[in-house]
């Protein structure tokens, strides 16, 4: 019984969308209007918005103000990621700004579950975060608690960098954790994501995909995002179609 309400887990998991989030950090920010409507006209469904505080990662950006900024600049959805070492105070200002789905990491909150239930409750979706080097058994307590689950496939705190292979398996064990669960958790990855590598993603078990200057340094960011669509489908049904076997 248990694998039947896997494979229609699986099944049910490999008809939602792909969603494609540009990452704004990587953004030129004198145009930032004119990039967000870029995104929205290239078909891009999230914006992800990256908020570091110089002591989690070695690097800092924005903080709620500038979310609130964007917010006003789009209706679509802000996947907003907290590289922060205590972001439990800052929750209520992120939700005032307009976050869609906020997202804390494992590594820096000491009460996980304390910390995702207060997402909700401040009307957010709910998301947790793991370096590449952090295992994948952190977050299985927590799945119930969480919409999302955000990997890095890079060091977090710059952009531009190479995404780390070896993070492909544990996508592949996490997405295994999420169909086990039932649940309809999203698997984002974030880091180094390009046109060339976005299908291995896709292939491990990601179903959000955040580049930043993937996008963001291309010439025309609708075709960069539908080659990225065209890498990224038939791994995903390759993927799907092993799952429900």
């Amino acid at each position: 019984m248990l694998g039947e309400a896997n494979r229609r887990s699986t099944q049910r998991s490999s008809m939602k969308p792909l969603i494609i989030a540009p990452s704004i950090v990587s953004a030129d920010h004198l145009r930032l209007q004119d990039e967000i409507t870029a995104c929205e006209s290239a078909g891009a469904e999230w914006l992800h918005v990256d908020v570091m505080d110089g002591h989690f990662v070695p690097n800092l950006t924005i903080g709620p103000f500038v979310v609130k900024a964007v917010r006003r600049g789009t209706s679509l959805p802000l996947d907003v990621h907290l590289m922060m070492e205590r972001p439990d105070p800052f929750l209520s200002d992120f939700a005032r700004a307009g976050a869609s789905i906020l997202t804390v990491h494992v590594e820096a909150v000491t009460h996980l579950h304390r910390t995702l239930s207060e997402i909700r409750k401040l009307g957010m979706r709910a998301g947790v975060s793991l370096n590449p080097s952090t295992p994948p058994c952190l977050i299985e307590p927590v799945l119930d608690y969480a919409d999302l689950i955000l990997v890095m496939s890079v060091n977090p705190g710059f952009g531009g960098q190479e995404l780390i292979p070896e993070v492909l398996p544990k996508i592949k064990e996490i997405r295994r954790l999420i169909v086990k669960k039932g649940r309809p958790v999203e698997l984002e990855v974030d880091g180094g994501i390009k046109v060339e590598n976005i299908g291995a993603a896709a292939k491990a078990g990601a179903d959000v995909f955040v580049s930043g200057s993937g996008i963001f340094g291309t010439k025309d960011y609708a075709t960069t995002i539908a080659a990225m669509r065209r890498n990224i489908s038939p791994r995903r049904a390759q993927s799907s179609q092993r799952k429900a076997l």
